[in-house]
């Protein structure tokens, strides 16, 4: 049995693990719909949650790297934050090999396949 990492220090026990999986939220700045682009921190502020992400980083090895430490090195290839757009992490979770999201089962579930999995990462 392995040792499971949670993004809120909890730890739990599961048989295999191999993959790190990271959540994100997006933001979409309404405001930003009707600016001219003109003068720079004068953006209109109407931010909106816009759903998220889900990440995965297969063959992963705790035992090598924390999962904290991953996070901090594809941070930069996930997060970003303009006038229009911000998409930031908000959890992280060590996961089994065989593990899907809740998007990927309901794509199983409605329509039998997974279209859209989870976006891959390398370190």
């Amino acid at each position: 049995m392995g040792t499971v990492w949670r993004d809120n220090g909890d730890i739990e026990r599961k048989n295999t693990m191999s993959k790190l999986l990271i959540t994100t939220q997006t933001q979409e700045n309404y405001g930003a719909h009707d600016w001219d682009g003109e003068g720079f921190g004068e953006c209109p502020q109407y931010w909106k949650m816009k759903g998220g992400n889900d990440y995965v980083i297969k063959d992963f090895d705790p035992a090598r790297y924390t999962p904290s430490l991953i996070v901090q090195l594809v941070r930069s290839k996930i997060e970003s934050d303009s006038h229009y757009f911000r998409e930031s992490i908000i959890g992280w979770s060590v996961e089994a090999d065989d593990y899907l999201t809740e998007f990927e089962k309901d794509q199983l579930d409605y329509e039998g396949v997974i279209r859209f999995p989870a976006k891959e990462l390398a370190i």
